[in-house]
Protein backbone atom coordinates (compact mmCIF):
# COMPACT_ATOMS: atom_id res chain seq x y z
CA UNK A 1 0.00 0.00 0.00
CA UNK A 2 2.82 2.54 0.90
CA UNK A 3 4.49 2.03 -2.85
CA UNK A 4 0.83 2.76 -4.42
CA UNK A 5 0.77 6.27 -2.47
CA UNK A 6 4.28 7.10 -3.29
CA UNK A 7 5.71 6.31 -6.29
CA UNK A 8 2.82 8.43 -8.30
CA UNK A 9 4.72 10.78 -10.90
CA UNK A 10 3.90 13.25 -13.28
CA UNK A 11 5.32 13.03 -16.58
CA UNK A 12 5.19 14.32 -20.74
CA UNK A 13 6.69 14.11 -23.21
CA UNK A 14 6.76 17.43 -26.04
CA UNK A 15 7.27 17.26 -29.94
CA UNK A 16 9.92 20.19 -31.24
CA UNK A 17 6.93 21.60 -33.23
CA UNK A 18 4.85 22.25 -29.94
CA UNK A 19 8.10 23.85 -28.00
CA UNK A 20 9.15 27.47 -28.39
CA UNK A 21 12.72 26.77 -29.58
CA UNK A 22 11.69 23.63 -31.72
CA UNK A 23 13.38 21.13 -28.86
CA UNK A 24 12.05 18.31 -27.54
CA UNK A 25 11.16 17.75 -24.23
CA UNK A 26 10.91 15.10 -21.49
CA UNK A 27 9.79 15.84 -17.84
CA UNK A 28 9.43 14.14 -14.97
CA UNK A 29 7.34 15.73 -11.46
CA UNK A 30 8.85 12.57 -9.37
CA UNK A 31 6.85 11.06 -6.16
CA UNK A 32 8.79 8.28 -3.89
CA UNK A 33 9.35 7.67 -0.55
CA UNK A 34 12.89 8.53 -1.28
CA UNK A 35 13.08 12.28 -0.56
CA UNK A 36 17.01 12.56 -1.15
CA UNK A 37 18.13 12.74 -4.64
CA UNK A 38 21.14 13.91 -6.42
CA UNK A 39 22.07 13.90 -10.05
CA UNK A 40 25.66 12.23 -10.63
CA UNK A 41 27.65 11.61 -14.20
CA UNK A 42 28.72 8.11 -15.14
CA UNK A 43 31.65 7.68 -17.24
CA UNK A 44 31.48 5.70 -20.60
CA UNK A 45 33.38 2.21 -20.55
CA UNK A 46 34.57 0.35 -23.38
CA UNK A 47 30.79 -0.34 -24.86
CA UNK A 48 28.91 1.98 -23.02
CA UNK A 49 27.88 5.81 -23.19
CA UNK A 50 28.40 8.40 -20.78
CA UNK A 51 25.35 9.97 -19.08
CA UNK A 52 23.98 11.83 -16.46
CA UNK A 53 20.84 10.58 -14.36
CA UNK A 54 18.70 11.42 -10.95
CA UNK A 55 19.26 8.71 -8.51
CA UNK A 56 18.08 8.22 -4.86
CA UNK A 57 20.90 9.60 -2.74
CA UNK A 58 21.38 5.97 -0.78
CA UNK A 59 21.97 4.66 -3.99
CA UNK A 60 25.74 5.11 -3.79
CA UNK A 61 26.83 2.37 -6.23
CA UNK A 62 24.42 4.42 -8.77
CA UNK A 63 22.78 1.23 -9.99
CA UNK A 64 19.28 2.86 -10.50
CA UNK A 65 18.80 5.45 -13.24
CA UNK A 66 14.94 7.42 -12.53
CA UNK A 67 15.86 9.59 -15.48
CA UNK A 68 18.54 10.71 -17.23
CA UNK A 69 20.15 11.31 -20.74
CA UNK A 70 23.21 9.71 -22.44
CA UNK A 71 26.04 11.21 -24.89
CA UNK A 72 23.98 10.48 -27.29
CA UNK A 73 21.01 12.76 -26.54
CA UNK A 74 18.87 9.67 -25.66
CA UNK A 75 16.81 10.32 -22.97
CA UNK A 76 14.35 8.45 -20.45
CA UNK A 77 11.92 8.17 -17.33
CA UNK A 78 9.18 6.38 -15.89
CA UNK A 79 6.29 6.71 -14.33
CA UNK A 80 4.76 3.75 -12.07
CA UNK A 81 1.26 2.23 -12.99
CA UNK A 82 -0.89 0.21 -11.33
CA UNK A 83 -3.34 -0.90 -14.04
CA UNK A 84 -1.16 -3.22 -16.13
CA UNK A 85 0.02 -6.41 -14.18
CA UNK A 86 -1.91 -9.02 -14.49
CA UNK A 87 0.37 -12.14 -13.43
CA UNK A 88 2.39 -13.68 -10.07
CA UNK A 89 5.39 -12.90 -10.52
CA UNK A 90 6.98 -11.25 -7.48
CA UNK A 91 10.20 -9.99 -9.10
CA UNK A 92 9.48 -6.14 -9.19
CA UNK A 93 10.51 -2.59 -8.55
CA UNK A 94 13.35 -2.90 -11.43
CA UNK A 95 12.35 0.08 -13.83
CA UNK A 96 15.59 2.05 -12.14
CA UNK A 97 17.60 -1.21 -13.83
CA UNK A 98 16.03 -1.47 -16.98
CA UNK A 99 16.92 2.74 -17.37
CA UNK A 100 20.66 2.29 -16.46
CA UNK A 101 20.77 -0.22 -19.04
CA UNK A 102 18.79 2.09 -21.60
CA UNK A 103 21.72 5.06 -20.68
CA UNK A 104 24.27 2.49 -21.36
CA UNK A 105 23.42 1.46 -24.37
CA UNK A 106 20.49 3.42 -26.55
CA UNK A 107 21.01 5.86 -29.28
CA UNK A 108 17.37 6.12 -30.57
CA UNK A 109 14.00 5.63 -29.86
CA UNK A 110 14.03 2.25 -31.61
CA UNK A 111 17.16 0.94 -29.61
CA UNK A 112 15.28 1.27 -26.34
CA UNK A 113 11.98 -1.42 -28.27
CA UNK A 114 14.83 -3.58 -29.06
CA UNK A 115 16.31 -3.67 -25.39
CA UNK A 116 12.95 -4.16 -23.79
CA UNK A 117 12.14 -7.09 -26.33
CA UNK A 118 16.09 -8.69 -25.81
CA UNK A 119 16.28 -7.94 -21.72
CA UNK A 120 15.30 -11.60 -19.61
CA UNK A 121 12.24 -11.96 -18.87
CA UNK A 122 9.94 -11.23 -16.56
CA UNK A 123 11.75 -7.58 -16.19
CA UNK A 124 10.48 -6.78 -13.20
CA UNK A 125 8.56 -3.75 -14.49
CA UNK A 126 4.73 -2.02 -14.32
CA UNK A 127 5.45 0.93 -15.79
CA UNK A 128 5.12 3.66 -18.60
CA UNK A 129 9.09 4.29 -19.80
CA UNK A 130 8.91 7.45 -22.15
CA UNK A 131 12.13 8.31 -23.82
CA UNK A 132 13.29 10.86 -26.41
CA UNK A 133 16.36 10.97 -28.86
CA UNK A 134 18.17 13.21 -30.96
CA UNK A 135 16.50 12.58 -33.92
CA UNK A 136 13.56 14.07 -32.77
CA UNK A 137 11.56 10.98 -32.09
CA UNK A 138 9.85 10.48 -28.77
CA UNK A 139 7.28 7.61 -26.90
CA UNK A 140 6.03 5.57 -24.05
CA UNK A 141 6.34 2.26 -23.42
CA UNK A 142 3.62 1.01 -21.53
CA UNK A 143 5.38 -1.89 -20.15
CA UNK A 144 4.96 -4.91 -18.32
CA UNK A 145 7.13 -8.41 -17.39
CA UNK A 146 6.83 -10.05 -20.65
CA UNK A 147 4.95 -7.04 -23.15
CA UNK A 148 5.18 -3.78 -24.10
CA UNK A 149 2.32 -1.20 -26.26
CA UNK A 150 4.25 1.42 -27.49
CA UNK A 151 2.93 4.95 -28.29
CA UNK A 152 4.88 6.86 -30.85
CA UNK A 153 5.01 10.51 -30.64
CA UNK A 154 4.53 11.08 -33.84
CA UNK A 155 0.79 9.55 -33.91
CA UNK A 156 -0.39 11.93 -31.32
CA UNK A 157 -2.82 15.00 -32.86
CA UNK A 158 -1.74 17.53 -30.39
CA UNK A 159 2.72 17.14 -30.13
CA UNK A 160 2.17 16.41 -26.71
CA UNK A 161 1.99 12.91 -24.70
CA UNK A 162 1.13 12.57 -20.79
CA UNK A 163 1.11 9.63 -18.53
CA UNK A 164 0.98 9.61 -14.65
CA UNK A 165 0.27 6.58 -12.87
CA UNK A 166 -2.05 4.72 -14.91
CA UNK A 167 -1.56 2.49 -18.25
CA UNK A 168 -3.58 3.22 -21.52
CA UNK A 169 -3.52 0.13 -22.12
CA UNK A 170 -4.21 -1.17 -18.71
CA UNK A 171 -7.38 -2.18 -16.56
CA UNK A 172 -10.09 0.83 -16.70
CA UNK A 173 -10.72 2.85 -13.78
CA UNK A 174 -7.70 1.64 -12.35
CA UNK A 175 -4.48 2.61 -11.29
CA UNK A 176 -3.93 6.69 -10.27
CA UNK A 177 -3.23 9.93 -11.63
CA UNK A 178 -6.59 10.58 -13.43
CA UNK A 179 -7.00 13.77 -11.30
CA UNK A 180 -3.29 15.15 -11.94
CA UNK A 181 -3.20 14.48 -15.68
CA UNK A 182 -6.38 16.70 -16.09
CA UNK A 183 -4.59 19.29 -13.79
CA UNK A 184 -1.58 18.39 -16.42
CA UNK A 185 -3.60 18.93 -19.38
CA UNK A 186 -5.21 22.10 -18.61
CA UNK A 187 -2.19 24.19 -17.33
CA UNK A 188 -0.63 22.79 -20.88
CA UNK A 189 -3.13 23.76 -23.29
CA UNK A 190 -3.06 27.40 -23.37
CA UNK A 191 1.00 26.60 -24.59
CA UNK A 192 -0.15 23.56 -26.70
CA UNK A 193 -1.86 25.63 -29.12
CA UNK A 194 0.35 28.40 -29.45
CA UNK A 195 3.30 26.23 -29.42
CA UNK A 196 5.13 27.66 -26.44
CA UNK A 197 5.85 25.16 -24.36
CA UNK A 198 9.30 25.65 -22.58
CA UNK A 199 11.13 23.62 -19.56
CA UNK A 200 10.41 27.01 -17.48
CA UNK A 201 6.67 26.27 -18.00
CA UNK A 202 7.17 22.96 -15.95
CA UNK A 203 9.10 23.23 -13.42
CA UNK A 204 7.84 27.11 -12.25
CA UNK A 205 4.35 26.83 -12.84
CA UNK A 206 3.35 23.30 -13.43
CA UNK A 207 5.38 21.81 -10.68
CA UNK A 208 4.25 24.29 -8.45
CA UNK A 209 0.89 24.55 -9.09
CA UNK A 210 -2.12 23.98 -7.26
CA UNK A 211 -4.53 23.41 -9.69
CA UNK A 212 -7.53 20.93 -8.92
CA UNK A 213 -9.29 19.83 -11.96
CA UNK A 214 -11.84 17.85 -10.49
CA UNK A 215 -12.80 21.03 -8.67
CA UNK A 216 -12.08 23.05 -11.06
CA UNK A 217 -10.07 25.64 -8.96
CA UNK A 218 -6.49 27.04 -8.39
CA UNK A 219 -5.68 27.83 -5.30
CA UNK A 220 -2.16 28.88 -6.00
CA UNK A 221 -2.78 32.55 -5.26
CA UNK A 222 -6.05 31.92 -3.58
CA UNK A 223 -4.89 33.48 -0.24
CA UNK A 224 -5.85 30.41 1.46
CA UNK A 225 -3.67 29.21 4.33
CA UNK A 226 -4.08 25.49 4.45
CA UNK A 227 -5.13 23.18 1.91
CA UNK A 228 -5.51 19.22 1.75
CA UNK A 229 -2.85 17.65 0.18
CA UNK A 230 -4.76 15.51 -2.40
CA UNK A 231 -4.25 15.10 -5.94
CA UNK A 232 -2.26 18.52 -6.65
CA UNK A 233 0.93 17.66 -9.12
CA UNK A 234 2.94 18.47 -5.92
CA UNK A 235 2.42 16.48 -2.72
CA UNK A 236 4.45 16.02 0.29
CA UNK A 237 5.66 12.74 -1.69
CA UNK A 238 7.26 15.23 -4.53
CA UNK A 239 11.04 14.63 -4.72
CA UNK A 240 12.06 16.20 -7.76
CA UNK A 241 11.03 18.01 -10.96
CA UNK A 242 13.47 17.31 -14.05
CA UNK A 243 13.02 18.59 -18.08
CA UNK A 244 15.45 16.98 -20.41
CA UNK A 245 15.54 19.48 -23.31
CA UNK A 246 16.87 17.63 -26.30
CA UNK A 247 18.28 19.14 -29.59
CA UNK A 248 17.38 19.79 -32.83
CA UNK A 249 17.71 16.98 -35.53
CA UNK A 250 21.09 17.35 -36.45
CA UNK A 251 22.63 19.55 -33.88
CA UNK A 252 25.03 17.98 -31.68
CA UNK A 253 24.34 16.12 -28.99
CA UNK A 254 26.25 17.74 -26.52
CA UNK A 255 23.48 20.67 -26.49
CA UNK A 256 21.42 18.26 -24.80
CA UNK A 257 20.16 19.90 -20.78
CA UNK A 258 18.65 19.15 -18.21
CA UNK A 259 16.49 21.33 -16.09
CA UNK A 260 16.64 20.24 -12.45
CA UNK A 261 14.93 21.12 -9.22
CA UNK A 262 15.78 18.56 -6.60
CA UNK A 263 13.61 18.00 -3.59
CA UNK A 264 9.79 19.35 -2.37
CA UNK A 265 9.61 21.21 -5.99
CA UNK A 266 7.72 24.41 -5.06
CA UNK A 267 10.42 24.82 -2.81
CA UNK A 268 13.48 23.55 -5.08
CA UNK A 269 16.15 25.54 -7.09
CA UNK A 270 16.41 25.02 -10.84
CA UNK A 271 20.08 24.12 -12.03
CA UNK A 272 21.02 23.93 -15.63
CA UNK A 273 22.68 20.06 -15.90
CA UNK A 274 25.10 19.13 -19.13
CA UNK A 275 27.23 16.14 -19.73
CA UNK A 276 30.89 17.32 -19.57
CA UNK A 277 33.70 17.79 -16.95
CA UNK A 278 31.65 20.81 -15.07
CA UNK A 279 28.11 20.02 -16.36
CA UNK A 280 26.77 18.62 -12.98
CA UNK A 281 26.67 21.71 -10.21
CA UNK A 282 27.77 20.50 -6.82
CA UNK A 283 25.17 21.70 -5.50
CA UNK A 284 22.81 18.92 -7.09
CA UNK A 285 25.99 15.83 -6.36
CA UNK A 286 25.61 13.76 -3.08
CA UNK A 287 29.00 16.08 -1.88
CA UNK A 288 27.72 16.21 1.80
CA UNK A 289 29.00 13.90 4.13
CA UNK A 290 25.64 11.81 4.17
CA UNK A 291 25.90 11.27 0.16
CA UNK A 292 22.84 14.12 0.40
CA UNK A 293 22.76 17.20 -2.24
CA UNK A 294 22.81 20.55 -0.76
CA UNK A 295 20.08 21.95 -2.79
CA UNK A 296 18.40 19.03 -2.00
CA UNK A 297 18.63 19.47 1.59
CA UNK A 298 17.93 22.94 1.12
CA UNK A 299 14.83 22.50 -0.26
CA UNK A 300 13.96 19.54 1.74
CA UNK A 301 14.16 22.66 5.15
CA UNK A 302 11.79 24.30 3.73
CA UNK A 303 9.33 21.85 2.94
CA UNK A 304 9.26 21.33 6.85
CA UNK A 305 7.56 24.64 6.79
CA UNK A 306 4.82 23.78 4.20
CA UNK A 307 4.04 20.72 6.12
CA UNK A 308 4.76 21.64 9.93
CA UNK A 309 1.97 19.73 11.44
CA UNK A 310 4.17 16.61 12.55
CA UNK A 311 0.99 14.82 14.61
CA UNK A 312 -1.75 12.66 13.69
CA UNK A 313 -2.35 13.33 9.30
CA UNK A 314 -0.25 16.01 10.02
CA UNK A 315 1.40 15.59 6.45
CA UNK A 316 -1.84 15.37 4.61
CA UNK A 317 -1.76 19.97 5.17
CA UNK A 318 0.03 22.18 3.40
CA UNK A 319 0.41 25.57 4.47
CA UNK A 320 0.06 27.36 1.53
CA UNK A 321 1.59 31.10 2.70
CA UNK A 322 4.49 29.38 2.95
CA UNK A 323 4.47 28.81 -0.82
CA UNK A 324 2.33 32.12 -1.85
CA UNK A 325 1.13 34.73 0.29
CA UNK A 326 -0.34 38.28 -0.57
CA UNK A 327 3.51 39.82 0.87
CA UNK A 328 5.26 38.11 -2.13
CA UNK A 329 7.35 35.98 0.29
CA UNK A 330 6.35 32.82 0.04
CA UNK A 331 8.69 30.37 -1.43
CA UNK A 332 7.63 29.87 -4.78
CA UNK A 333 8.06 33.68 -5.32
CA UNK A 334 11.21 34.13 -3.85
CA UNK A 335 12.58 31.11 -5.98
CA UNK A 336 10.59 32.15 -8.99
CA UNK A 337 12.78 35.09 -9.68
CA UNK A 338 16.03 33.56 -8.63
CA UNK A 339 15.01 30.06 -11.33
CA UNK A 340 13.80 32.72 -13.90
CA UNK A 341 17.57 34.09 -13.66
CA UNK A 342 19.21 30.58 -13.66
CA UNK A 343 17.12 29.95 -17.06
CA UNK A 344 18.60 33.29 -18.40
CA UNK A 345 22.17 32.79 -17.86
CA UNK A 346 21.40 28.38 -18.77
CA UNK A 347 20.32 29.40 -21.95
CA UNK A 348 23.07 32.21 -22.39
CA UNK A 349 25.61 29.60 -21.17
CA UNK A 350 23.92 27.34 -24.11
CA UNK A 351 24.07 29.83 -27.27
CA UNK A 352 28.15 30.11 -25.92
CA UNK A 353 28.50 26.27 -26.67
CA UNK A 354 26.24 26.38 -30.20
CA UNK A 355 28.90 29.32 -31.35
CA UNK A 356 31.85 27.40 -29.91
CA UNK A 357 30.61 24.35 -32.08
CA UNK A 358 30.64 26.09 -35.07
CA UNK A 359 34.74 27.17 -34.98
Amino acid sequence: MLSNDVYSCTSAIVSGDRTKNGRPLLWKHRDTNEENNVIDRIAATPGTFEYVALYNASDSLRREAWMGFNSEGFAIMNTAVYNLKDDTVTIMDKEGLVMTEALKYCKTVDDFENLLKSMPKPLGVEANFGVIDAYGNGAYFETCNYEYVKFDLKDSATGVMTRTNYAYTGRIDEGKGYIREQNELALLEPYMTTSEITPELFTETISRSFYHSLIDKDFTYSGKKWLIDQDFIPRYSSTATVVIEGVLPGEDSSLTTMWVGLGYPPCSEINAVWLDDNGVPDGLRGTLSNGHAPLCDSALIRKREVFPILRGSGSHYLDLSELYNAEGSGYCQVLLKKNREAYKHGYEVLEKKRKDLLK
